[in-house]
């Protein structure tokens, strides 16, 4: 096919090709390229640089020593997906079929990518908030449905039931939830997930829900929605270890749900990757199973992270909206005379060597005005990384 075929124009369309047709780099990409090209410290992508629990990189290690490094079944092998609906049972009191109810994934994002383009025709509707997480405006696209989109705006970034209520139409095949939120730390009430529910029986549509940031909560209580009365028939949820257990690089996730929908889904996960991390599912098994002070324990450490980076950001002088969840916060650089936020943070290596986000990167183009100060910073760092680095901010507020 030559340059102009049909597989160029979907992917321009979908926002993956630049206008030469290259790939459209990220700002994630920019951002990590000049943090490793200045030496600043880079709290724009989330990953940690920190291991997981010994007992689940042994478990890996182990599995690696005794041959499981062959396909392992479609599904998922059988004791991951045991693993998984019996965290499910014990966290949120959801029974799942192991056999049916479970799939395991290459991360959250390929079970997202799956359901969307298992779930979606060509022109339909899948409705998300925003900011969203990047992944979700391309995957919508290259299903060929169409974006639409509720907005959380600075700073309790918790969206209007009234907008809500106008946004979800018959148009609507799948309102995808992201709770606990990426990029803004936000965790959705209950009232509003209760409503999410309503509208989905309403207009009969799917749910589709995000939660890999379950177990990384503070001071708030994770509400899965398929726990919520009448949701559990019309919603796939997503989740994945490789946030709680700091093994992102592994990219072992899951999908449950009905067993229709998880059918669904498997359909198209196996044209995907088919298959994936034969000896990181029985470690993910191993760290499903740890005892529940380690998940209370996970969260405290991530909370003390985030405090400490708040203090250097409020020391700079910059406004924040204190996070409830996730490995983000998010700060307003208009405090500092700063009007456009993506040009602040190619600035902001040279000025205290320090890399962030910004949250323009996760809104649609004509949004940009409402978000154009606003920086996202991760804190899934180590303790003396993030205290140079609120070091570093704090002579902002000197300057």
């Amino acid at each position: 096919m030559d340059e102009h075929g049909g597989w160029q124009r979907t992917a321009a369309g979908a926002g993956l090709l630049a206008p030469d047709g290259s790939i459209a780099a990220t700002i994630f990409a920019e951002m990590s390229a000049l943090a490793a090209r200045t030496g600043a410290l880079n709290l724009g992508q989330g990953f940690p640089d920190e291991d997981g629990p010994e007992e689940v990189l042994e478990a890996a290690r182990e599995a690696i020593s005794n041959g499981e490094n062959q396909y392992p079944p479609g599904r998922g092998i059988p004791d991951l997906r045991l693993a998984i609906a019996e965290h499910q049972k014990r966290f949120y009191g959801l029974t799942l079929d192991p056999d049916t109810d479970v799939l395991v994934t290459a991360g959250a994002t390929e079970g997202l990518a799956a359901a969307i383009l298992a779930l979606v025709e060509p022109g339909d509707e899948v409705l998300t908030f925003e900011p969203f997480y990047d992944a979700y405006g391309g995957l919508i696209a290259l299903a060929g449905a169409e974006h639409r989109t509720v907005q959380l705006r600075w700073p309790t970034f918790q969206p209007d039931h009234d907008e809500l209520r106008r946004a979800v139409s018959d148009s609507t095949r799948i309102i995808l939830v992201n709770n606990p939120h990426n990029p803004t730390g936000a965790v959705l009430d209950r009232a509003t997930l209760e409503l999410i529910v309503e509208l989905a029986h309403r207009h009969d549509a799917i749910i589709v829900t995000d939660e890999v940031y379950e177990h990384l909560i503070y001071g708030a209580t994770h509400i899965p929605v398929a726990s919520l009365p009448g949701a559990w028939e019309r919603t796939v949820t997503l989740s994945s270890g490789g946030k709680t257990f700091n093994t992102t690089g592994w990219k072992v996730g899951w999908a449950t749900g009905p067993a229709a929908l998880v059918t669904a889904v498997t359909t198209v996960k196996q044209y995907l990757t088919y298959v994936n991390g034969a000896p990181f599912q029985p470690a993910m098994a191993t760290g499903l199973r740890l005892p529940d002070s380690f998940f209370r324990e996970t969260a405290a450490k991530m909370q003390a992270k985030r405090d400490i980076l708040a203090d250097g950001l409020r020391a700079a002088g910059f406004p924040l909206s204190l996070p409830s969840a996730s490995y983000f916060i998010v700060a307003d650089a208009s405090a500092l005379g700063v009007e456009d936020a993506a040009e602040f943070c190619r600035r902001l290596p040279s000025l205290v060597g320090v890399v962030g986000i910004p949250i323009t990167a996760f809104v649609h183009a004509d949004r940009h005005p409402d978000y154009r100060s606003l920086v996202r910073f991760a804190f899934c760092k180590k303790e003396s990384v993030l205290q140079e680095a609120a070091t570093r901010l704090a002579a902002l507020g000197r300057d």
